[in-house]
């Protein structure tokens, strides 16, 4: 599922960057550091899923390439999913690893299927989590069945030597009511 090149990309800012700052629950859920797997899961009292919408090698989007520091255009491993919260779709998640880093780390991103990368990535302490960054994510990089714009996004970059795995995850409207705070 190729993305659309934009005009005016998505600028991710950090948490002193951000103005004006969202309400304390939304900058609560953006910048939170603990697994946001877990805290679904919490939130969801155990009704917490992983649904792989796609996932496969393609050209990186160019804040994907700058973020990982690799040449515009890089190939990378892209896998894309929904986290859900009682078969309610609540997050879009966009993993993504640069190729040339990816290959020969050992990590084996097709492998995971149903499972959360979120897990993986917390598991294994040899992953330092960079800074959160956060943004209003572009409608159209979203599927289309949760197409809508402005929707508050966030993105980390967790790296293992050579190797960076971008993840960025957007909160859609169904997790904001699940959580009871208005987005």
């Amino acid at each position: 599922m190729p993305h659309a090149a934009l005009a005016h990309p998505p600028r991710w800012l950090t948490h002193a960057q951000l103005h004006p700052q969202p309400v304390a629950g939304v900058r609560e859920w953006l910048f939170n550091e603990d697994s946001l797997t877990r805290r679904l899961t919490d939130l969801s009292r155990n009704g917490f899923s992983v649904v792989p919408l796609d996932e496969g090698w393609q050209r990186l989007r160019l804040d994907e390439c700058a973020a990982l520091g690799v040449a515009d255009g890089s190939q990378g491993w892209v896998r894309e999913v929904y986290l859900r919260g009682h078969e309610q779709r609540w997050v879009f998640a966009r993993s993504v690893a640069a190729r040339s880093a990816l290959e020969g780390s050992g990590l084996n991103l097709a492998e995971l299927g149903s499972r959360s990368l979120g897990e993986l990535l917390f598991s294994d302490r040899a992953f330092d989590r960079g800074e959160l960054q956060a943004c209003r994510y572009p409608a159209a990089w979203l599927p289309d069945a949760v197409r809508e714009e402005c929707l508050w996004a966030r993105r980390s970059c967790f790296s293992r030597g050579a190797l960076g795995v971008l993840v960025a995850e957007v909160f859609l409207p169904d997790f904001w009511r699940a959580a009871g705070i208005e987005a």
